[in-house]
């Protein structure tokens, strides 16, 4: 498991780019997919994902649709436009800063 403070740093980070990869999805489809992709390293709760989402919604990142599902209301996160441009960009600023901090802590990352 990696702390929350060094999740709460990368957590829009890998919003963007999950929702990037997979198209619309709904919050607890998001934690189950990055549980996956991390080998369960990762567990986001429902206190840190959804203020998030609504945070990136408010800074026009993402956009929502909800469905009906039985008798459920099933919310579905997806990328703008403006959401879809930045997706490189914090990637991208993700990877420089682990190469600073690798030289900073003066580790190799394999």
């Amino acid at each position: 498991m990696h702390s929350t403070e060094l999740l709460k740093g990368t957590l829009q980070t890998i919003i963007l780019k999950i929702l990037a990869d997979h198209g619309k999805m709904y919050g607890y489809e998001i934690t189950q997919r990055v549980k996956e992709l991390s080998a369960g390293t990762i567990l986001l709760t429902e206190g840190a994902l959804y203020p998030t989402l609504h945070k990136m919604e408010a800074e026009g990142f993402l956009q929502t649709e909800t469905e009906a599902i039985g008798k459920r209301i099933r919310k579905y996160y997806s990328l703008t436009p403006v959401g879809k441009n930045i997706v490189e960009d914090k990637v991208s600023e993700f990877i420089a800063f682990i190469k600073t901090m690798s030289t900073v802590l003066n580790v190799a990352i394999a």
